[in-house]
């Protein structure tokens, strides 16, 4: 505990972003640039250090909270990467991207502002790349087995990068024609550059991990034969079986789920596409789905220059102050906070309808209407209650010449043939069943990920790279392994 008092002489202080008119004009990210920095040092001097760090509890990945922030108090950033590193494959990718459970735990929570510790994990791993405290990390000698991971998001890559490390050769198989999955595809620019994307993977293959885009398992490759071709298989394609919205007009042009309209705004940025063929430009422009991917979607939309962009939220607007007899410190509370986008749509006025920012709370899509040509023209909603039973007499009408559906997802894929041709169980709920060694009723297939816990954080989806990447050096050595696993494929965030 570099600073005894920090808590109580230092407010918290969030890493500022750039102006809204400013980076609504532009891709790169909201933050200002160089401005955290100079923050960070008395922010680290609040962490109490305390005796029984709730935030390691509720980070999956077990972060080393406290110890880090003493060492960033203290300016030695080698030693502060090095305790960020020995938990987390990629902090610069949660230190963005995460929500921070942590945070929601941090004792000084209790009765004051947090401490900024996803900040501080930014600073730690954003400085560990500009001092070279972050190289590659070959194996010594390989083990001379072989491993192929399937999908290569957050899990993917994680368990990969342990499996290299241990001594595996390791070949990532992906789909798409670049690595990353949702980080790549999903999550837009202005949240992460893909620079820093591109520098882990280069430090992957420095470290000898091969990679095969362009490629799905189950079409171009046969799984079974790939399963006999290794020595183990691990599963991490992620949830990518979006959710529908069946109501009346479903079928009209104009609508689209989020995951068929975030990947073509990313390819313009990286160069692909001149313009989106899915642009909001001038559009109308109504989100359905209240979390992190319709968020995406409205910073998307603003930037493309939507005429109008609403979102809809089912969920009744939260309050701003945890409810503690509901959502008792040290549980994630649902409250209301203003994202990036948010922020940037309440600025700007893009729904004028809007009860807050963009969002329209406790609203339930009834029917779409469109014109002659079968174009979406309009979206009829209703208010509902808390049991999501709609409210007589509130029903509205919203103009919309776009409109997207961010409503989530239920499972992995089942088209390209993987589930089936490897013979895999399914749970009810459709992810990859699963024993409590993250093995899958095939002998040698693991699974992790979205794909078997369902659709959750990016900190989850890191964790459950790390522990599967243990259990599959256990399964290749017979019985040991020095791998760390910070969860089990049965652990699920605090919660009452």
């Amino acid at each position: 505990m570099a600073d005894p008092k920090g808590f109580l002489t230092t407010p918290r202080q969030d890493w500022p972003r750039r102006p809204v008119e400013e980076r609504v004009r532009d891709w790169n990210e909201v933050h200002v640039p160089g401005a955290l920095l100079p923050l960070i040092g008395p922010q680290a001097d609040r962490c109490m250090d305390c005796g029984v760090p709730f935030c390691h509890d509720t980070c999956p990945l077990g972060n080393l909270i406290p110890e880090w922030n003493d060492l960033v108090s203290r300016e030695d950033w080698r030693a502060a990467a090095e305790r960020l590193h020995a938990t987390n494959n990629f902090p610069e990718f949660t230190g963005r991207l995460c929500p921070a459970p942590c945070e929601a735990g941090c004792v000084l929570a209790i009765n004051q502002p947090a401490v900024t510790i996803k900040n501080v994990e930014c600073a730690i791993a954003d400085r560990a790349w500009e001092e070279g405290f972050a190289p590659s990390a070959p194996p010594e000698r390989l083990s001379g087995r072989t491993v192929a991971v399937i999908g290569s998001g957050p899990t993917g890559l994680a368990a990969a990068q342990q499996l290299t490390r241990a001594g595996h050769t390791v070949a990532v198989y992906e789909r798409a024609d670049r690595i990353g999955g949702l980080m790549r595809y999903g999550i837009p620019e202005f949240k992460m550059e893909k620079h820093r994307l591109e520098r882990r993977i280069e430090q992957m293959r420095a470290e000898g991990t091969k990679f095969r885009t362009s490629t799905t398992v189950g079409r171009d490759v046969d799984a079974a034969e790939l399963r006999a071709r290794h020595d183990a298989l691990v599963i991490a394609t992620g949830a990518t079986a979006w959710r529908e919205l069946p109501v009346p007009g479903r079928e009209l042009a104009g609508i689209h789920q989020a995951m068929e309209y975030l990947p073509l705004a990313n390819r313009v940025c990286e160069g692909d596409l001149e313009s989106s063929p899915l642009s909001a430009a001038g559009r109308r422009v109504v989100i359905v789905g209240g979390g992190d991917t319709g968020a995406d979607c409205l910073g998307t939309a603003v930037r493309e220059g939507a005429a109008s962009v609403t979102q809809l939220d089912i969920y009744a607007r939260p309050g701003t102050e945890r409810d503690d007899d509901a959502e008792p410190w040290p549980t994630y509370p649902k409250l209301y906070r203003l994202s990036a986008a948010h922020e940037e749509a309440r600025d700007l006025r893009t729904a004028p309808a809007a009860d807050a920012d963009a969002r329209l709370f406790a609203a339930s899509t009834l029917r779409f209407t469109g014109d002659a040509d079968g174009h979406v023209r309009a979206l009829h909603l209703v208010e509902v209650d808390a049991g999501r039973r709609p409210v007589p007499g509130t029903e509205r009408t919203l103009p919309a010449d776009l409109v997207l559906l961010a409503l989530g997802f239920s499972g992995p894929d089942r088209e390209d043939g993987l589930i089936d041709r490897l013979g895999l169980t399914l749970e009810p709920r459709g992810t990859i069943a699963r024993d409590a060694g993250f093995a899958t009723a095939v002998p040698g297939v693991f699974a992790a990920g979205d794909a078997a816990r369902g659709q959750s954080l990016i900190v989850w989806a890191i964790a459950e790279g790390r522990a599967v990447a243990a259990a599959v050096d256990r399964h290749l050595t017979g019985g040991t392994t020095r791998l760390p696993a910070p969860i089990g494929p049965y652990d699920r965030p605090m919660t009452v």
